[in-house]
């Protein structure tokens, strides 16, 4: 069965609304179905999701997950933006500035970016609501900013991407701090412009952050603490060569837990059970569509798609500048009708043989891809961060996404410096 048949197949099942997990494991099997002499027949399709799933970094992913709800069960989020809210809050656009610093830092716990617009969205849209901010531009805010947890180490994506293109998960967290520092300080300037343009209201604004200049820099501080230093423990554990990221997110969940249930008390011996169910029904999904993909791959690699695309690619892009620019638009493209998981362990085997032969680092192109699929968080019709944004203030999806466009072009911007600038991304390492 010819390649592009394939591709043909599973776009129309994405369109008919089959789930990706199931398109993926059709698509898997449809060549051994159609070809006996194909090598990848139904035995081969299952063992390898099963061998797919049997990988010691990967293990970092549920961690992560679980932590990431233990943590905003605990009330980590509110923490992080007191202590923010408090430094920032008083300046212009302070208060959605100390929410995009709050995405940016929760985004360092959980490395989730639909967890980071959960957590820190359902506590700060109504606290900028009600100071007078306009509803559709808090929640935009949150929505994008929310995507800065795939970028800023620990990052799930990252974790996919490594293990697809064998980079080094550790390498892809470090290449990812810069990058998620040049967007964060992007999108606050964008909110400066837009509050200096639409104005604030001050006297809301002086009465949230005066209760918190109130209780005085060092209640606050020692308040938030504990939270602070949830990713100064994890990402410290991974650089001093203490643990690996898989084992640095299992000290993740201890620690959260011990924080939460010990130091903020916010979490009893009885939401345990509801917090494992819901990290359960978190990953799962993810586990399918990872086998899946897993799956997927091997049958393209079998079938050659990699060689034939890169052979085509090359030959018909010799600039490496229009070539770069091409696999950006492909990849946005992507972001905008596929998950992220899928999306990084199909396209890797494609596309990273093609950069590299033009000389782009692995670990660069990792961080270009994954600022790439960020992007497709907030951009419809699959947009999550938006949905998840959604249906915490219920608005009308393109209603965000209209207020959310302006800072998806800066977004771009940052991306376009990414992409064509190496030492932001390799600077670190």
């Amino acid at each position: 069965m010819p390649a592009v048949v394939v591709f043909i197949i599973f776009v129309i099942c994405l369109v008919i609304a089959i789930p990706v997990s199931i398109s993926l494991g059709i698509v898997s099997v449809l060549p051994g179905a159609f070809d006996a002499s194909f090598t990848a027949g139904g035995t081969y399709v299952i063992r390898s999701m099963l061998g797919g799933l049997d990988s010691f970094p990967l293990l970092a992913v549920p961690m992560f997950v679980l932590s990431g709800i233990i943590m905003a069960r605990g009330g980590i989020s509110r923490k992080l933006f007191d202590v923010f809210a408090f430094f920032m809050g008083k300046r212009t656009a302070g208060m959605p500035c100390a929410v995009i610093v709050t995405c940016l830092f929760y985004g360092a716990i959980s490395g989730s970016a639909p967890a980071t617009v959960a957590a820190v969205g359902s506590m700060t849209i109504p606290i900028l609501t009600e100071m007078g901010y306009d509803k559709t531009f808090s929640t935009a805010v949150v929505a994008v900013a929310g995507g800065l947890g795939v970028i800023i180490p620990p990052s799930i994506p990252f974790i996919m991407y490594g293990m697809a293109s064998g980079a080094s998960v550790s390498d892809l967290f470090l290449a990812g701090i810069i990058p998620g520092l040049l967007i964060s300080a992007l999108l606050m300037f964008y909110a400066v412009y837009y509050c200096k343009k639409n104005g604030e209201n001050q006297e809301k604004k002086q009465k949230m952050v005066g209760v918190l200049h109130e209780k005085g820099l060092l209640h606050v501080l020692k308040d938030s603490f504990f939270a602070l230093l949830s990713p100064v423990i994890i990402l410290g554990c991974i650089y001093s060569g203490v643990a690996s990221p898989t084992e640095a997110a299992v000290i993740s969940v201890f620690y959260a837990l011990a924080v939460s249930m010990i130091v903020y008390r916010s979490i009893t011996v009885k939401d345990i059970w509801a917090i494992m169910v819901e990290a359960i029904r978190t990953y799962t999904p993810i586990l399918f569509i990872l086998a899946a993909s897993v799956a997927f791959s091997r049958v393209l690699t079998l079938m050659q798609v990699p060689q034939a695309v890169s052979a085509w690619i090359l030959e018909h892009f010799t600039s490496p500048v229009l070539l770069l620019l091409v696999i950006n638009v492909f990849l946005l493209l992507v972001g905008m009708v596929m998950d992220t998981t899928p999306a990084i362990l199909i396209l890797t085997p494609i596309l990273l043989p093609i950069v590299t032969e033009i000389g782009v680092n692995p670990v660069h192109f990792g961080v270009i891809m994954v600022v790439n699929l960020a992007i497709g968080f907030v951009t419809p019709p699959i947009g999550v961060n938006l949905f998840v944004a959604g249906s915490l203030t219920e608005l009308p999806i393109m209603e965000i996404a209209k207020k959310a466009m302006p800072m998806i072009v800066y977004f771009l911007a940052a991306l376009l410096v990414i992409t064509f600038v190496p030492a932001v991304s390799l600077a670190l390492l």
